[in-house]
C-alpha cells in the first residue's frame, strides 16, 4: 500500500527553499575564530623561547625601565666614558656615544635622541702575511736534450721522473740527483707523467696522442690507451679509484679505467684546449682548465658539468690544490684566482705575475708557488695571497736569455724541495734558506685596504 505523499502549495515550498538558503549562507565559513587568551600566550611564550633564547637573559629594554633607573644609568655610563675617553677631542661625546670597543675595530655610537644604534667599522685591510723564510736555488740537474716539459714525485719521495721535448722520460734520484734510467716509447714530446701510489704503474702521456702506462718492475709499456684525437697535454690519478684522466688539444676530458684500458667516460663542455685536470676523493672529483677561460668542476658520478667557473678573462693554464683546505687555485695571465669547493666560490685574487703562468704548486705551509713563460717564478702566502718572494734562475750556458721559461713546478712529499722543470733543458732543484730569519728577511708588507675583485 502506497503513502500517500503530502503536498504543499507553491507558496510553502518557496518559503522552505529560502529558509534553507538563509540557513546556508547566513553563517560566514571565513570568518576568524574568537582568540582564546591561554593558546595564544602559549604560541607567544614559545616563539619567544626559539627565536630569542639566546637573549632573553639580557637586560630589559630601556624604555621599560623606571625613570629613577634610567637616570642613574645614565649618569654612570656618562661617568664611565668620560674617564677612560679623556683624549677624545670631541663635543658631543657625552651626547652621542655611550660606548668605545677598546679593540678600536668597531665604534658603537649611540643617539640619545633616537634612542637608535649605528655601527661605523673600518675598510677591511688585508692580514699581515705569515713570515716564510726564502727559497734559494741549490741544484742544477742537466741531462735533457729538450725543454723539459713535466715532472712527477713518486710516493716514497725517493725519486722523481721528468719528460721532454726529447721524447724521454727520466727517472733521477731525488737525494744524490743522479740519473737512474731512462724509458723511451714516445714519438713526440712528453707532456705529462704522474706516478701511481696504489700500483708499481708510471703513467705518461705526450703530443703524439699516446697514453702509455709503465711498468716499474719490468721498465717496460704495460698499457696504451687509445682514444684522443689529438695532442694529450694533461693527465691525473684518482687517489681512491683506479681511473685516469686526461685531457688535450681536443677540448674533452677522458676517464680511463686503468686495468681494461676502456673510456669510461668523455668529459665534454670546454670549447677549446684543455690544458690541466686534477683529480681528488671528494667532490668535485674532477676539476679542469682551459684556453677557452674557463675553469670546470665535474661530477664524475653523473658524467656532467657542476659548475663552471667564468672569471679568468685569458686561457687557463695551471691548477693547484691545497693538500690540506677544501680550496684550489687556478692560474691565467690575467690573475691568479683562488676558489672555494665544492662550487666554486671565489676567494681572492693573487696579482702581479704579469706574464703566461704556465704552472702552480703548493705546499702544506701554504706557500704557492707560480712558473712563467718568462722564467720567472713567485711566492705567494696562500691565506692572504702576499707576495714574498720573486726570483729568475739563470740560464744554463749555451743557452738564449729566451730559453728562461718555466713549463712545471712540484714540491716534493715533505714540502722543503720545489722541482722546476724548464726550457733551458735543465732541472732547477730549490729549498728554504736555512739561515733565514724575521730579521735578516723581514715581512714587506703594507695594511692596505683589501679590495677584492673577481675579475
Amino acid at each position: 500500500m502506497s503513502e500517500e505523499v503530502t503536498k504543499h502549495s507553491v507558496h510553502t515550498l518557496v518559503f522552505r527553499s529560502l529558509k534553507r538558503s538563509h540557513d546556508m549562507f547566513v553563517s560566514d565559513q571565513a570568518s576568524p575564530l574568537g582568540v582564546i587568551k591561554e593558546a595564544a600566550m602559549i604560541r607567544r611564550n614559545s616563539k619567544m623561547r626559539s627565536a630569542y633564547g639566546p637573549v632573553l637573559h639580557m637586560p630589559t629594554n630601556r624604555e621599560t625601565k623606571t625613570k629613577d633607573e634610567r637616570t642613574s644609568t645614565k649618569n654612570k655610563e656618562e661617568s664611565k666614558l668620560v674617564s677612560s675617553n679623556h683624549d677624545m677631542e670631541t663635543d658631543n661625546v657625552q651626547n652621542n656615544f655611550q660606548k668605545v670597543d677598546n679593540s678600536g675595530k668597531a665604534l658603537v655610537a649611540v643617539n640619545n635622541n633616537t634612542k637608535s644604534l649605528s655601527v661605523m667599522r673600518k675598510a677591511p685591510v688585508m692580514p699581515k702575511p705569515k713570515w716564510h723564510p726564502p727559497w734559494k736555488l741549490y741544484r742544477v740537474i742537466s741531462g735533457h736534450l729538450g725543454w723539459v716539459r713535466c715532472a712527477t714525485l713518486e710516493p716514497g719521495n725517493e725519486w722523481f721522473a721528468t719528460g721532454s721535448n726529447d721524447r724521454t722520460i727520466k727517472i733521477w734520484d731525488l737525494a744524490s740527483c743522479q740519473l737512474k734510467l731512462s724509458l723511451t716509447g714516445h714519438i713526440s714530446t712528453v707532456r705529462g707523467l704522474v706516478v701511481s701510489a696504489r700500483n708499481p704503474y708510471l703513467f705518461s702521456c705526450g703530443e703524439d696522442k699516446l697514453v702509455k702506462c709503465w711498468d716499474l718492475e719490468q721498465n717496460k709499456v704495460v698499457r696504451h690507451y687509445h682514444g684522443h684525437l689529438s695532442a694529450c697535454y694533461g693527465m691525473d690519478l684518482h687517489p681512491t679509484i683506479d681511473i685516469l684522466v686526461t685531457c688535450g688539444r681536443d677540448s674533452v676530458a677522458r676517464v680511463w679505467d686503468m686495468r681494461t684500458k676502456a673510456n669510461i667516460m668523455t668529459l665534454a663542455g670546454h670549447s677549446n684546449t684543455v690544458a690541466a685536470v686534477k683529480c681528488q676523493s671528494v667532490e668535485p672529483q674532477i676539476i679542469t682548465a682551459s684556453h677557452d677561460c674557463t675553469v670546470r668542476l665535474w661530477d664524475l658520478a653523473a658524467g656532467k658539468t657542476r659548475a663552471v667557473l667564468t672569471n679568468h678573462k685569458k686561457s687557463v693554464r695551471a691548477l693547484a690544490l691545497h693538500p690540506r683546505q677544501y680550496t684550489f687555485a687556478s692560474a691565467s695571465p690575467d690573475n691568479i684566482k683562488q676558489w672555494k669547493f665544492p662550487d666554486g666560490n671565489f676567494i681572492q685574487n693573487l696579482s702581479g705575475h704579469n706574464s703566461i703562468v704556465n704552472c702552480l704548486a703548493v705546499n702544506s705551509d701554504g706557500v704557492l708557488v707560480s712558473g712563467a713563460d718568462n722564467g720567472t717564478l713567485h711566492m705567494w702566502d696562500w691565506r692572504t695571497g702576499a707576495n714574498f718572494q720573486r726570483t729568475k734562475a739563470p740560464v744554463q750556458p749555451g743557452s738564449l736569455d729566451s730559453e728562461s721559461g718555466i713549463y712545471a713546478a712540484t714540491f716534493d712529499r715533505s714540502g722543503s724541495r720545489l722541482i722546476t722543470c724548464e726550457a733551458d733543458k735543465t732541472i732547477k732543484i730549490y729549498k728554504e734558506d736555512e739561515e733565514a730569519t724575521e730579521e735578516t728577511n723581514p715581512v714587506v708588507w703594507k695594511p692596505e685596504i683589501a679590495r677584492r675583485k673577481r675579475f
